[in-house]
């Protein structure tokens, strides 16, 4: 993919246009008044979706892309306008050197091979008799000739060489097919043979309808897995493809809505009946990067779960699910505080809607298509779904603990919604559910860790002038230095971890980490630019923390990226490092203001002043951190 394609794939071009004009959906397009001449009559300017393109129909008389939109808008050249879209879209630019140019055109190459495989495989499928009981078994499932042709499915024969065989007859070498996923090595590394064997195929596209992988769902229910997919490839990366979105993206733009559902069969039938608004993810939780491709065609997502994916035993499990692997059976993860996330950072409405017990979305559209209209209608949002499962077709509601026990795992939810007014709804719905007084769910509203407590003025400067006539400044001040330092090298190795980090402490009861947590001025600035690369979408988060991060700490937080001095820990040792550093910080924190407080003590009483005065407040609520702190110190860490 050219760098030009890769912007055009990743920006939209009604967004970028609706900055200058004023449009309005009409069908699938929308319209407005041509910004390049006067005109406040007749709106004659259009804008095209689906081809990414522009015209006015007026004065003008001209149309184009995205660039020239751009390059006619600010009267830039193309080498600027390239530079400006390729900026925002997140784009890095490189010179078509030679290689990259033999690069692209063994990327066509490559993409030539899978579709190739598509039209072997159809063959297969449809016109020899090996094929014949997996075209029974999509005509079983109700799939008609013409749906069958329109996604191209296909049967892979049960032999180890059959692709092979054919393609390098034609040409193209073992490591090819290697490369794109149709062929696998032996363990012993001597030859090589076919990856889909006795398997209904489904090719798999990304969203401008160019071959990637293939699907592969078995016959033989003695067969493992029951699903295949084309493993990583320079073509295939699941994280970032949806399952017919080639094919779903004008439903999903000119419905205003795309609907999530789990399986290939669920998405062909639904498209079958009419619901062409219909993509899966192929089996693995929703991923970042899936939720920006479809934030292009619509911001409302409804997410079809199965009753048992979304229901009482998923729910109550602690609402996570373990991500699956490239090759097990398709199960969508159901997440509930990985969708809210994923909702604010986007800001979508991430709805959910339950299925009947024991049915699938295909056989819920081949039994009724207005059953399946009306489930995707009652679609609730993520908390509301999640606190109606908890509640719904309980008898044991006047137990005491029961509703506590509810209120726990729902609360936490209602606090990550970033909107007040919503989160207070969300409260008002718990308290009728649980029918208790809405005054109690606030009072036992969990705790995000204390926030630090507010000190008079008068009381600040005291403690600072205490801290300096103690001596607090030394060690302690440098301990808190280093700390703070170090917690940024941590999170700068990879800013997402932040998040891991922030549920870790929320479990333990403490807050999020924030700005407040650092007190060198330098510290505070490369904190508050972490945070700001990851509440943004638009770019890369490193990208934007690297061209946003200013200038005077530009050294540093390169120092900060180097390798450390005893190596890089994996994972899970660095989250565990992050974590209990954070907690040091907080204790060291602490430990200098009780210090300070105690020197007031002194002070007040050679000044004959019994007791704390206006401090002991504030003495007793570090103690309580303190000790919140201590207890966090000595227990494992929970990482989802």
């Amino acid at each position: 993919m050219t760098a030009v394609d890769e912007i055009k794939a990743r920006l939209d071009i009604v967004e970028i246009v609706s900055e200058t004009v004023k449009l309005r959906r009409t069908g699938k397009n929308y319209i407005g008044f041509c910004p390049f001449h006067p005109n406040s009559r007749t709106p004659a300017f259009v804008v095209f979706p689906d081809s990414g393109t522009w015209r006015c129909f007026g004065q003008c008389n001209e149309g184009g892309d995205i660039f020239k939109f751009m390059m006619k808008k600010e009267g830039w050249d193309f080498p600027q306008t390239l530079q400006a879209l390729a900026q925002r879209a997140g784009v890095t630019l490189e010179p078509p050197t030679p290689e990259r140019q033999a690069e692209d055109e063994q990327y066509a190459r490559l993409r030539g091979l899978l579709d190739d495989a598509v039209t072997l495989f159809r063959h297969h499928l449809l016109q020899t008799p090996e094929g014949q009981p997996a075209l029974a078994y999509l005509q079983k499932r109700g799939l008609t000739a013409a749906t069958i042709e329109t996604f191209g499915l296909g049967y892979a024969p049960d032999s180890w060489q059959t692709a092979i065989d054919y393609f390098t007859a034609k040409g193209f070498s073992k490591q090819e097919l290697l490369q794109v996923g149709l062929a696998t090595e032996r363990q012993n590394g001597e030859g090589v043979y076919d990856r889909f064997r006795n398997r209904i195929t489904f090719p798999i596209r990304d969203a401008m309808g160019r071959m990637a992988g293939f699907g592969a769902r078995i016959l033989n229910p003695e067969d493992m897995p029951k699903f295949l997919n084309s493993p990583q490839t320079v073509l295939f990366d699941k994280g970032r493809l949806l399952y017919g979105l080639d094919q779903a993206r004008k439903a999903i733009r000119a419905q205003d809505q795309v609907v999530i559902v789990e399986g290939y069969l669920d998405v062909i039938v639904l498209h079958q009946a009419g619901f062409t608004n219909t993509v899966s993810p192929m089996g693995t939780a929703l991923t970042e990067d899936q939720l920006r491709l479809l934030k292009k065609y619509t911001r409302r997502i409804v997410l079809a779960l199965d009753a048992d994916a979304a229901g009482e035993k998923a729910t109550l499990r602690g609402l996570e699910l373990a991500r699956q692997t490239l090759d097990r059976t398709t199960e969508l993860d159901f997440d509930p505080r990985g969708l809210l996330h994923h909702e604010a950072r986007l800001q979508a409405d991430i709805r959910i809607t339950t299925l009947p017990q024991g049915m699938d979305p295909d056989e819920v559209a081949l039994r009724n298509p207005d059953e399946w209209k009306q489930i995707l209608e009652n679609a609730k949002p993520v908390v509301v779904h999640v606190m109606e499962t908890l509640i719904g077709g309980r008898n044991d509601l006047d137990d005491a603990k029961v509703k506590r026990d509810i209120a726990n795992q729902v609360l936490p939810l209602i606090e990550d919604v970033p909107n007040p007014v919503e989160r207070d709804a969300y409260r008002q719905r718990l308290a009728r559910l649980l029918k208790v007084d809405e005054r109690s769910l606030l009072s036992a509203r969990p705790d995000t860790g204390l926030t630090r407590p507010r000190r008079r003025p008068q009381i600040r400067e005291k403690l600072s002038t205490a801290a300096q006539a103690a001596g607090l400044t030394g060690g302690a001040v440098k301990l808190t230095h280093d700390l703070e330092k170090h917690v940024l090298c941590l999170i700068l190795r990879q800013p997402d971890s932040l998040y891991t980090l922030n549920r870790a402490l929320q479990k333990a009861g403490l807050r999020h980490l924030d700005v407040e947590d650092f007190e060198n001025t330098d510290h505070v600035l490369i904190m508050r630019t972490v945070e700001e690369s990851l509440q943004q979408d638009d770019l890369d988060a490193m990208d934007y923390f690297r061209e946003n991060l200013p200038e005077s700490v530009h050294d540093l937080s390169e120092a900060m990226q180097q390798p450390m001095e005893y190596g890089e820990p994996v994972l899970e040792k660095r989250l565990e490092d992050l974590f209990f550093s954070v907690l040091r910080l907080r204790q060291n924190h602490i430990r200098q203001q009780l210090d300070q407080i105690r020197f007031i003590q002194e002070d007040l009483q050679e000044q004959g002043e019994p007791g704390l005065g206006p401090y002991q407040e504030l003495f007793l609520q570090y103690r309580q951190m303190r000790d919140r702190l201590d207890r966090a110190l000595g227990q494992p860490v929970q990482f989802d």
